[in-house]
Parts: C-alpha cells; structure tokens; sequence
C-alpha cells in the first residue's frame, strides 16, 4: 500500500506553515519541538521530498509543501466534519457552531432565534463573529468558520446557500428633502443626489454602486460609514441618502426620526439572505437543520413568504 500521512503528521506540517517556527509549531501541537521535528523529517522523507525551507529564525514551505498543506488543510476539515456528525448526530446541531454573520442583518434576526434555538437544543453552543460578508466568505472556505449567515455569495465559490427570506431594502432620506414626502420614488430621481454607504466587502456597497451607476448619483467613497447607526447618522445630518435592510429599520428607526424611508420603484431593492458553508461539509444536514429553524423565525417576522 501507498505511503499515506497520518492526521498527527497533518497537523503538525500545517502548524509549521503558519507559524513559521519549530519551537511555535510545537506548543500549538502540545508536544515537544523534537517530536514535532521527526515527524516532519520523517514526513519528507516517505514523501520523497523537502516541503519546508530551513533558514535562520524562520521556516517556510517550498513550493510542492505550499501545495501539500493547502491539501493537508483540507483533509483535517474532513476529518474534522467526521467527528463532528459522529459525536453529536442531530440532537444538538454538532454541540458548537462557529457562526460569522454580517452585521446588517444578524444582530436584528438572531435575538428573534436564538432563543427558541436553545429551547430546542440546549446543549448547542454558538460562536458568533460578526465580520463583513466578504471576510465570512473567506473564512467559511477556509474552514476558520463553519457556516455563515448573510447575502448570498456570489456564484463561483465553492460553498451551499441556502436561502431563508427576501429583505426589502429601503432608501432612507431626510425628512426636509423634497423626495421625502413621497413614500417611494423612481431611481432616475435620485440623479445628482449624494449616496452614502458602508465599507467594501459589505453587500450594500455593491448594491449602493449599482444604484448609483443605473441613476446618475454620486457615490462618495471618502464618506463610508463603518456601520448603519454610523450612517443614519449622516443621513439625519443631511449629508447624503443611504440605503437601509429591513430588520434593520424595523429596529431602530422611530415615528420621531428625521428620516423617511422611500422604496425604490423598478429597481432590485431586495436581498437573498440564508446561511452558506462548505461545498460537501460532512455537517450539511446539521445546518439545514439551523435553516429549517430560522425559517420559523423568519415567517415569525413576516420575511418568509416573499
């Protein structure tokens, strides 16, 4: 039979690679740095070939071990989704879900889940990392996450969406403006109006460019707000308009705000939302287990159905 690595050899390749350093990749690995060294000769040895440069005060991959950790890495999140599915089954979801979420959306969903969640599944933990859905993104495929909660990623990349609503997304204005009054208004417009909008790697600067791009609006970079009470805050002040997701305005916008909320005419002003995770996740039936909870959630907000 083949050569074939075991998981510790794995592991301790992978820990070398990111640390850079023998001494650094052991105390990851919780063993000594002479263990972790044999492992790794031996490794290069059965392999037929050196994956690491050794140099003075730092180690790193030759161009074969670049490609070797990056299957290594892969191999350890399967096995990983082994475990998981094993020890738990589907009384508690895996027991721990590391959940990134973008933070438009799950701050104003998840108080509405989580709850009922634990009710179902006590024993279930979740680590929540709020992040831009670009970053999320990363992480899922990397395997730093298991699943995310956010827009639907751009097709190409390989992770499974599955969808749980539509949000409306709003165009919020000041109340002095002459648009405001209006209740809706056709995106031609807003030609020559001042969007704001939050930083790249959110959604809702892709969706802002669009905008700006099909009605003539001036998009100004060098006025992003790092997050929407940031920009409802310029709004209310009369530097711009911004766009707004639902839950969001549901939230935190009040009778008594400065500000009208218009929907846009003939114009995509919604979001696919639903949580995302690795193509082939040994754990895929855990989370359309989580999906299928948050449906209810969602038909609990009126978001469901549309």
């Amino acid at each position: 039979m083949a050569f074939r690595p075991t998981h510790r050899q794995l592991e301790y390749a992978v820990a070398l690679a990111e640390t850079g350093h023998f001494g650094a990749a052991a105390r990851r690995c919780h063993v000594s740095q002479p263990t972790l060294s044999v492992q790794i000769a031996q490794l290069e040895a059965q392999l037929g070939t050196p994956l690491f440069d050794r140099t003075p005060g730092r180690v790193q991959p030759t161009a074969i071990g670049m490609r070797v950790i990056e299957a290594a890495r892969s191999v350890l999140l399967t096995l990983d989704d082994i475990v998981a599915v094993a020890a738990s089954g589907a009384r508690n979801l895996g027991g721990l879900i590391r959940l990134g979420v973008a933070p438009t959306f799950g701050p104003y969903f998840l108080p509405h889940l989580l709850s009922p969640l634990h009710a179902r599944f006590p024993s279930l933990q979740i680590y929540i990392k709020e992040e831009r859905p670009a970053a999320i993104l990363r992480e899922v495929v990397s395997g730093a996450l298991d699943c995310g909660l956010g827009p639907a990623p751009d097709s190409g990349h390989a992770v499974t969406f599955r969808r749980l609503c539509r949000e409306t997304i709003f165009l919020g204005v000041p109340k002095d403006h002459p648009l405001a009054a209006l209740g809706h208004v056709d995106p031609q417009a807003l030609r020559g109006e001042r969007l704001l909008t939050l930083g790249r790697g959110h959604h809702l600067f892709e969706r802002t460019r669009q905008l700006a791009a099909a009605c003539g609006a001036e998009m100004r970079e060098d006025y992003e707000g790092t997050s929407l009470d940031a920009l409802r805050q310029m709004v209310l002040m009369g530097m711009g308009m911004s766009l707004f997701p639902e839950l969001y305005a549901r939230s935190e916008f009040r009778m008594e705000d400065d500000i009208a909320l218009l929907t846009l005419d003939g114009w995509p002003a919604s979001r696919e939302m639903g949580y995302f995770w690795r193509a082939g996740n040994g754990r895929a039936a855990q989370f359309e287990e989580l999906a299928r909870e948050s449906e209810a959630t969602c038909a609990t907000l009126g978001l469901g159905s549309r």
